[in-house]
């Protein structure tokens, strides 16, 4: 095994694109091994022990084994300290060349083309998680993308729920209902994709950060997990999104620069528009060991920056009061600003007599910022403002009547304006009686800016990480339609009764600002659980008694993986049983095939998922079949 070891390496070693300052990258082997890099494969044929060893001969075709290539790499006698190194954890690489050797960035990551279908939101990451969250090979996916079967269907308003007969639509068969949907968020966006590709005006998202401590990855490959993860979702999202509309993702310091570049790479650096910093919090926090972090950032892409017209946000009071008018010119209140330009032009520079008969000439260095036959048109129209005592030095009158009636948004947003997340946890206490719902919810004032900014009435919202509901409680106040997708078992229980709480017209937050009256409605739709009804049973088991029986159901209803044989696993009962229930668990979960999470629109009709008549109907109105 040792020399076996050792000789890959110096195999490996021949090829400049593995090796960075005399070291392997272990991230760029994976890479290049599973995406069957033709170069890696001949060099490994140059070997007749590599190619007894990592070949397969098919009737005399050598097919090469990725699996057991990659499952030999990433052995931790291979390359022990490749982790424990910035470098050969995450490369910088793009078309096989290194950051200094090129002008344009791409992350390249192990199992980058993957796909990583478990999800959870930040406020679960405290939650023992590890086995929930599995990469598949794009060589492992046949069924997993396809879109859903919808199930549990209600309309919900201020008097209740109701049954869904059918999905409200306006004269182009638009859907035009909000919509809640309780499921798996990757697999709820590939069957909205189905209706609503390219027809989102906004999207926003609140995704994991991926703090340090967090369980939500595995412990190999954390970083990479959560860029796979983030990849997968960015880029159907992409796909839902219409060419005017744009996305706004809400992310902290650990991810966010990684994240820019993968946004990069999806969306195109071309239509990066901001990073907008918010300040989260209102004051310090005295325990921090470095830094007491105050900020968050909201990354902002269009789908096409040429198509983007962003809108300005209303005039403050304050900004208005700036304005007055002391010596009661007809036209309202104004205030000056700057006569003189920096720049110098000699026939710009003139003198002006004042109505106390001081002459002036502009300062030192600067012009007058218009020509004297100009300045007089300003002066007869009483546009120049001498001071009250009519000796100051010359400045233009602006109306307040004539400025735009927005301004352009900046990129600091500071908690006055935008509310912190102490606020938005304060919030959620009073609409749930006093209970502390979640961490760091985001505060309803947040959202209603980047609403206000990204979209109009009746344009569609959608966020797959909804939590709360914040975004969606937002949109409804201002007239937008919204989707939301949670994954969690707090969706009904929390994001369903947060947006039912709006309709009394009482919700606090942003009601008395956005002059909101109360009223509304939504659509809750589940996607139908197959596999992932035992994954939640798994998770839930608390004995190994209940584990022994759930594979005994496993066996008769599950779909299971294609490496499963029940017969070695029976025959071997024994060693099963002598295993702890988190390795126990661990397996079972193994075992089931990720491709059956949910039931497929295809499938509808297969009586062994027993889809209501009701469901069909749905089903068939949604996806237009």
């Amino acid at each position: 095994m040792e020399k076996l070891l050792n000789n890959l390496k110096l195999l490996l070693q021949k090829d400049d694109r593995l090796v960075s300052e005399g070291e392997l990258l272990k991230n760029k082997i994976i890479e290049l091994a599973l995406n069957l890099d033709r170069g890696l494969l001949k060099l490994l044929l140059s070997d007749k022990k590599m190619e007894k060893v990592f070949f397969d001969d098919i009737e005399g075709v050598l097919v090469f084994d990725k699996d057991r290539f990659v499952r030999f790499v990433s052995n931790k006698q291979f390359l022990p300290d490749s982790y424990t190194t910035f470098k050969n954890r995450i490369g910088l690489t793009i078309e096989n060349e290194y950051l200094s050797r090129t002008k344009e960035v791409v992350l390249s990551w192990p199992y980058k083309d993957c796909v990583l279908e478990g999800g959870m939101t930040k406020e679960d990451q405290k939650r023992d998680e590890i086995f929930w969250n599995n990469i598949l090979a794009p060589d492992e996916i046949s069924r997993l993308l396809d879109p859903k079967v919808f199930t549990h269907a209600k309309k919900i308003d201020k008097n209740g729920s109701h049954g869904l007969d059918k999905f409200r639509t306006d004269e182009n068969g638009n859907i035009k209902e909000n919509l809640i949907i309780k499921g798996n968020n990757l697999l709820a966006l590939y069957s909205l994709k189905e209706r609503f590709a390219s027809k989102v005006k906004l999207i926003y998202i609140d995704p994991p950060y991926n703090q340090e401590g967090s369980t939500f990855y595995n412990d190999s490959f954390k970083h990479s997990s959560w860029l796979v993860f983030m990849k997968n979702r960015l880029e159907i999202a992409r796909a839902l999104l219409c060419d005017e509309g744009s996305i706004w993702i809400n992310i902290d310091d650990t991810e966010a620069h990684y994240l820019k570049v993968l946004c990069d790479e999806i969306f195109g650096r071309e239509n990066f528009v901001a990073n907008v910093v918010w300040q989260k919090k209102y004051s310090p926090q005295n325990d921090a060991k470095y830094f007491s972090d105050s900020h968050d950032h909201i990354l902002v892409f269009a789908k096409r920056k040429e198509n983007w017209k962003p809108n300005l946000l209303p005039r403050t009071k304050e900004m208005d009061a700036r304005y007055k008018n002391p010596d009661n010119d007809p036209r309202g209140d104004w205030k000056t600003s700057d006569l003189s330009a920096k720049r110098i032009t000699p026939k710009d520079i003139y003198e002006i007599v004042t109505p106390s008969g001081r002459k002036v000439m502009p300062p030192k260095g600067r012009s007058w910022a218009v020509s004297r036959e100009k300045f007089q048109e300003l002066l007869d129209d009483n546009r120049i403002w001498f001071g009250e005592d009519g000796n100051s030095i010359p400045q233009l009158k602006r109306f307040l009547s004539g400025v735009q009636e927005g301004i352009v948004p900046m990129t600091i947003w500071l908690y006055k304006e935008v509310g912190h997340n102490q606020e938005a946890r304060q919030n959620l206490k009073r609409i749930f009686g006093g209970q502390a719902i979640f961490d760091t919810p985001k505060p309803e004032r947040l959202l209603k800016r980047i609403i206000e900014i990204g979209t109009n009435t009746d344009d569609i919202i959608l966020d797959f990480f909804a939590g709360s509901g914040t975004a969606g409680a937002v949109a409804l106040q201002m007239k937008r339609q919204f989707i939301i997708v949670e994954q969690m078992e707090y969706t009904k229980s929390v994001t369903v009764e947060r947006i039912k709480k709006v309709f009394s017209g009482e919700n606090g937050g942003i009601s008395k600002s956005v002059n909101w009256k109360g009223g509304g409605d939504f659509v809750f739709l589940e996607l139908m659980k197959w596999n992932e009804n035992f994954i939640e049973k798994i998770k839930k088991s608390k004995t190994k008694e209940d584990l022994k029986k759930l594979w005994e159901m496993m066996k008769k209803e599950a779909f299971l993986s294609y490496k499963v044989d029940i017969a070695v696993f029976d025959k071997n009962a024994k060693d099963f049983a002598d295993l702890s229930i988190e390795d126990k668990k661990r397996f079972l979960l193994e075992c089931l095939d990720k491709n059956h999470l949910y039931v497929n629109y295809s499938e509808i009709d297969d009586e062994d998922y027993e889809v209501s008549e009701e469901d069909k109907k749905l089903n068939r109105e949604f996806y237009q079949t």
